[in-house]
Protein backbone atom coordinates (compact mmCIF):
# COMPACT_ATOMS: atom_id res chain seq x y z
CA UNK A 1 0.00 0.00 0.00
CA UNK A 2 1.05 3.85 -0.24
CA UNK A 3 1.48 6.04 2.13
CA UNK A 4 0.47 9.56 2.09
CA UNK A 5 0.65 12.42 3.94
CA UNK A 6 -2.83 14.96 3.21
CA UNK A 7 -4.03 18.56 5.18
CA UNK A 8 -7.28 18.01 6.33
CA UNK A 9 -8.69 21.14 7.27
CA UNK A 10 -11.96 20.37 8.16
CA UNK A 11 -10.39 18.49 11.29
CA UNK A 12 -7.37 21.10 11.27
CA UNK A 13 -4.87 17.94 11.13
CA UNK A 14 -2.51 16.61 8.69
CA UNK A 15 -3.01 13.18 8.47
CA UNK A 16 -0.46 10.46 7.10
CA UNK A 17 -2.56 6.84 5.70
CA UNK A 18 -1.28 3.98 4.74
CA UNK A 19 -3.50 3.27 1.72
CA UNK A 20 -7.22 4.05 2.85
CA UNK A 21 -6.21 3.71 6.34
CA UNK A 22 -5.65 6.33 8.81
CA UNK A 23 -1.79 6.06 10.46
CA UNK A 24 -1.89 8.83 12.70
CA UNK A 25 -2.29 12.63 12.84
CA UNK A 26 -0.73 16.02 13.71
CA UNK A 27 -3.71 18.42 15.28
CA UNK A 28 -3.14 22.28 14.34
CA UNK A 29 -4.44 25.36 14.60
CA UNK A 30 -4.02 28.74 12.43
CA UNK A 31 -3.92 32.46 13.34
CA UNK A 32 -3.30 35.08 10.96
CA UNK A 33 0.20 33.36 9.49
CA UNK A 34 1.12 31.23 12.72
CA UNK A 35 0.52 27.57 12.67
CA UNK A 36 0.47 26.25 16.06
CA UNK A 37 1.31 22.21 15.76
CA UNK A 38 0.01 21.38 18.84
CA UNK A 39 -0.57 17.31 18.93
CA UNK A 40 0.66 14.16 17.21
CA UNK A 41 -0.16 11.28 17.44
CA UNK A 42 -0.08 7.56 15.22
CA UNK A 43 -2.21 4.93 15.80
CA UNK A 44 -1.12 1.90 17.48
CA UNK A 45 -1.17 -0.50 15.26
CA UNK A 46 1.45 1.70 12.52
CA UNK A 47 4.05 2.29 15.66
CA UNK A 48 7.52 1.54 15.12
CA UNK A 49 7.29 2.34 11.19
CA UNK A 50 8.37 6.01 11.15
CA UNK A 51 5.06 7.60 10.57
CA UNK A 52 5.23 9.78 12.57
CA UNK A 53 8.49 11.18 11.42
CA UNK A 54 7.15 11.06 7.87
CA UNK A 55 4.27 13.10 9.06
CA UNK A 56 5.71 15.70 10.41
CA UNK A 57 8.20 16.51 7.86
CA UNK A 58 5.89 16.36 5.66
CA UNK A 59 3.53 19.15 7.26
CA UNK A 60 6.68 21.21 8.55
CA UNK A 61 7.68 21.10 4.74
CA UNK A 62 3.55 22.06 3.67
CA UNK A 63 4.05 25.00 6.52
CA UNK A 64 6.94 26.44 4.66
CA UNK A 65 5.54 25.96 0.95
CA UNK A 66 2.49 27.74 2.69
CA UNK A 67 4.85 30.67 4.09
CA UNK A 68 3.22 30.33 7.95
CA UNK A 69 5.79 30.03 11.24
CA UNK A 70 5.75 27.33 13.42
CA UNK A 71 4.83 27.45 17.40
CA UNK A 72 5.90 23.54 17.99
CA UNK A 73 3.22 23.03 21.00
CA UNK A 74 4.08 19.71 20.20
CA UNK A 75 6.63 17.80 22.00
CA UNK A 76 7.16 15.29 19.12
CA UNK A 77 7.44 18.37 16.31
CA UNK A 78 9.94 20.06 18.96
CA UNK A 79 12.13 17.02 18.78
CA UNK A 80 11.83 16.58 15.04
CA UNK A 81 12.84 20.35 14.76
CA UNK A 82 15.63 19.70 17.56
CA UNK A 83 17.20 17.25 15.63
CA UNK A 84 17.47 18.82 12.39
CA UNK A 85 17.92 22.37 13.00
CA UNK A 86 19.18 23.58 9.77
CA UNK A 87 16.18 21.96 7.91
CA UNK A 88 13.32 23.60 10.16
CA UNK A 89 14.82 25.77 12.86
CA UNK A 90 14.28 28.84 10.78
CA UNK A 91 10.01 28.17 10.41
CA UNK A 92 9.89 29.29 14.22
CA UNK A 93 10.33 32.53 14.84
CA UNK A 94 13.70 33.32 16.95
CA UNK A 95 11.57 35.63 19.70
CA UNK A 96 9.85 32.00 20.04
CA UNK A 97 12.26 29.58 20.29
CA UNK A 98 13.37 29.84 23.93
CA UNK A 99 10.33 29.37 24.73
CA UNK A 100 9.88 25.93 23.29
CA UNK A 101 13.57 24.70 24.49
CA UNK A 102 14.67 25.47 20.66
CA UNK A 103 18.46 26.84 19.56
CA UNK A 104 18.20 30.81 18.83
CA UNK A 105 20.26 29.71 15.41
CA UNK A 106 20.86 25.87 13.29
CA UNK A 107 24.63 26.21 13.87
CA UNK A 108 26.09 23.80 15.62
Amino acid sequence: MSIGVRDNTAENRYEIHDGERLAGFCAYEITGGRIALTHTETLPEFAGRGMARRLVTAALDDVRRRGLVVLPFCSYVREVVERDPGAYLDLVPEQARERFGLPRTGAA
